[in-house]
């Protein structure tokens, strides 16, 4: 369990995804909730959850002041927090014992596939999104037609692309063929506006289908069907913190 500043107990219950804030007060009111075997019903009452024994209807709960997620994002779906009109990945994952303050690492188009992490740790997202950090993001793409030796080497050497502010070239990225010629995996190291479908776009080709497999150290859980999600393990965790 991560040490914690104190924090009102109806927050963090909210945090942990135990319900809405007028929710979880109307628990504690009911002598649901239990701290070091004593039931409170005081729901402003100051916790450290660090130091504490919480329990809901007789279960041990754990605090943790950061949660990291790992979501199969389908395609559908919107990289926000809400939206009033789609789906969003956030809506993906609401349920009892989710956190409710997470936020997704970074976005991926509505069309697009696959890792997508979510945390609020805000801090590491900043490390994982900096651009000085360059952190690789390899996507599987599947093109309208066959990638050539040629495209390729224009890839891994560096392209220009047109960006809102001008243009900028992107720095040379890695491309892993595949047994199907309009099929490759292609590791970028930027975070730009629909990047990769832009860097093939230069060469007049367009992506129909696009996943992302990994980003930095971690990869895709591939038994995770699209929509679902797990924690990162502490091994995971530790490596992807290690290298940022």
């Amino acid at each position: 369990m991560q040490t914690t500043k104190t924090i009102r107990l109806d927050k963090a219950l909210c945090d942990m995804g135990y319900g809405t804030r007028s929710e979880v007060k109307k628990m504690i009111s009911q002598g649901r909730v239990k701290i070091d075997g004593s039931i409170v019903k005081s729901a402003d009452l100051k916790v450290d959850m660090s130091a504490c024994t919480l329990q809901i209807d007789g279960a041990e709960i754990f605090y943790n002041m950061y949660e990291y997620r790992m979501l199969n994002k389908p395609a559908g779906v919107i990289s926000a927090t809400e939206d009033p009109r789609q789906k969003t990945v956030l809506d993906l994952v609401r349920s009892s014992g989710v956190r409710k303050d997470l936020a997704p690492v970074g976005r991926l188009d509505i069309d697009t596939e696959g890792l997508l992490l979510l945390t609020n740790d805000g801090a590491l997202t900043h490390q994982l999104l900096s651009p000085k950090k360059h952190v690789p993001k390899t996507y599987f793409t599947r093109l309208d037609a066959a990638v050539t030796e040629e495209v390729i080497r224009a890839l891994e050497a560096g392209v220009e692309i047109d960006d809102a502010d001008g243009s900028f070239t992107a720095l040379p990225a890695k491309i892993e063929q595949t047994a199907s010629e309009d099929e490759v995996y292609i590791t970028i190291y930027e975070g730009k506006y629909h990047q990769a479908k832009r860097m093939f776009a230069k060469f007049g080709l367009t992506v129909i289908y696009l996943k992302r497999i990994s980003m930095g150290s971690l990869s895709l859980d591939e038994t995770l069907a699209p929509g679902e999600s797990r924690l990162l393990t502490k091994e995971e965790l530790e490596r992807l913190k290690a290298e940022v």
